[in-house]
């Protein structure tokens, strides 16, 4: 299994159950070296996802009581497991990164630090738990993938806003049943 993206670029590789190892790994490493607890550390993403391809990056959902309390100790505890705060500004999130090296020019693993059992959480839990067990939404969200990179392998961003519609639409089913 290789992990890693250069900066805005976008690639989708098949689905490796070593995901799913190297989340357990990346789980245990920041559990030594911090004071968080396992239940706020949970696999999003695509990786995240039986079956699905992905993009190479491990995306790890942490959360914290409220982000605005959230000190520098905490990033220097992430920073021991490898990971640096980026400068996206995202509302309710705080993003950090491990590289592959220190030309920090390959991601490998995301966390996205957010304030636990908040919407944002539970709708990214949801989306996760939602497509592990529809395989309807599962095929129409690779789908949706795909017709991006038919366009483009490049434009994180874009390729974001791509797919925000069909993430927006399985947000929505949790609100509808009330779920998280």
């Amino acid at each position: 299994m290789k992990l890693g993206l250069k900066r805005d670029e976008v690639r989708l590789v098949d689905y490796t159950s070593e995901w799913n190892e190297e989340f357990f790994r990346v789980k245990n490493e920041i559990v030594e070296n911090t004071n968080l607890e396992e239940s706020r550390i949970e696999h999003i993403g695509s990786t995240a996802i039986k079956g699905m391809s992905a993009k190479p990056i491990i995306d790890i959902l942490v959360g914290v009581d409220s982000l605005s309390k959230v000190d520098k100790p905490l990033f220097k505890d992430f920073f021991k497991v490898g990971f640096l705060r980026l400068k996206v500004e995202r509302p309710g999130e705080i993003v950090l990164a491990k590289f592959t090296d220190n030309t920090y020019k390959e991601k490998t693993h995301y966390i996205h630090l957010v304030e636990y059992q908040s919407e944002l959480w539970n709708n990214l839990i949801f989306f996760r738990d939602y497509l592990n067990s529809n395989e309807t939404a599962k095929k129409r969200y690779l789908e949706v993938k795909m017709e991006y990179l038919k366009k483009s392998s490049t434009g994180v961003n874009e390729y974001t806003d791509f797919k925000e519609e069909f993430v927006k639409s399985i947000f929505k089913k949790r609100k509808k049943s009330n779920i998280g």
